[in-house]
């Protein structure tokens, strides 16, 4: 089969093509995908880089999330047959791993998972709807939800809002009932994501977010009142680096700081004042739980949430797609396939 491996890390030019991978072979309990749709991440530019503490059996096929067909089933498989639509939960929750880094991923024609893995993808969401969902809207639903259980009237201030996660909380947030601002990097970007619902922009290559916010909401107020006391109630932010003080920094007194990654920095400066000072509350979260998927899929069918998808490459060009995500150069998804 063709597929886009990884041999070493580095750079983008580790991704090769190899038309002559060994197709897979389900065991007892497995079953073959036929990739119909792979969507990229973040994540497997980290894996392609290299992570620290996280040791990969090369060659690896990335791409953690995939969609497609049944082709192929193991002796003991009893619920899936070949010809099945499935997406595939990305993490292994029987045996611990996760596709594209412990075991091969979408980046293929075929890709061999745990049939306990697969959920069944309604006739209503296409695969390539179904591959953009459980990494990025997964992550998104669980940390808007379940995490940070945003309320209607809230003031949402959503950075990295054009990206896969991005452009997912924005609508989860306008669907909760709360009052959306959305960071974004071009004019472009922008009247998309007033398209998505936000209700306000801040260019932040024009304009501090720290000043937009201070001016168009109010300054936090250090001590509770009835009169005075601005700010924005719930920050997302994923990046790090360099926005994580400045994110302290727009919060009102009360306010919650929702993160679920590091794109620009895991080891941000820190400011403790601004937390013990106006009372912060930080909340992580990591990852989604099954039941959040089976959530994304109706919602999806049922037309409440819309999949963005920037570009779909052919699987032959799999490395290119990769560096598009790694430039930040995208609004939406990144898929691979068909």
């Amino acid at each position: 089969m063709k597929a886009i491996v990884l041999n070493e890390h580095g750079d983008n030019d580790k991704l090769t093509l190899d038309s002559n991978f060994p197709d897979p072979k389900p065991g007892p309990e497995d079953v073959v995908v036929r990739v119909r749709a792979s969507s990229l991440n973040y994540h497997d530019v980290f894996t392609r880089r290299g992570m620290p503490g996280i040791r990969l059996n090369f060659p690896v096929i990335i791409g953690l999330d995939v969609a497609g067909e049944v082709a192929e089933v193991g002796s003991a498989v009893k619920d899936w047959k070949p010809g099945d639509r499935v997406l595939v939960d990305p993490i292994d929750r029987v045996n611990g791993g996760l596709v594209g880094e412990t075991t091969h991923g979408g980046l293929a024609e075929l890709c061999r998972v745990g049939a306990h893995q697969l959920i069944k993808l309604p006739d209503e969401v296409s695969f390539a709807e179904a591959a953009a969902l459980p990494v990025a809207y997964g992550t998104a639903l669980r940390m808007m939800e379940n995490v940070g259980r945003i309320q209607p009237g809230e003031k949402v201030l959503i950075l990295g809002a054009s990206g896969g996660v991005g452009v997912c909380a924005v609508q989860l947030a306008k669907l909760a009932g709360a009052t959306v601002i959305a960071a974004a990097g071009s004019q472009e970007k922008a009247d998309r994501l007033r398209e998505l619902g936000a209700d306000d922009i801040i260019l932040y290559t024009e304009e501090d977010f720290v000043k937009a916010v201070h001016t168009r909401y109010g300054k936090p107020a250090r001590r509770r009142s009835a009169t005075d006391g601005g700010g924005v109630d719930v920050v997302v932010n994923f990046t790090g680096g360099e926005t994580w003080v400045k994110s302290l920094r727009c919060l009102r007194l009360g306010g919650r700081i929702l993160t679920c990654g590091a794109t620009a920095g895991f080891d941000p400066k820190e400011d403790l004042r601004f937390i013990w000072t106006f009372e912060l509350k930080i909340f992580g979260s990591n990852g989604w739980e099954r039941e959040d998927l089976y959530r994304l899929l109706e919602l999806v069918r049922s037309k409440q949430l819309k999949v963005l998808i920037h570009k779909q490459w052919p699987l032959e060009e799999g490395a290119q797609a990769l560096a598009s995500l790694e430039d930040r150069k995208v609004f939406g998804k990144v898929l691979v396939g068909a």
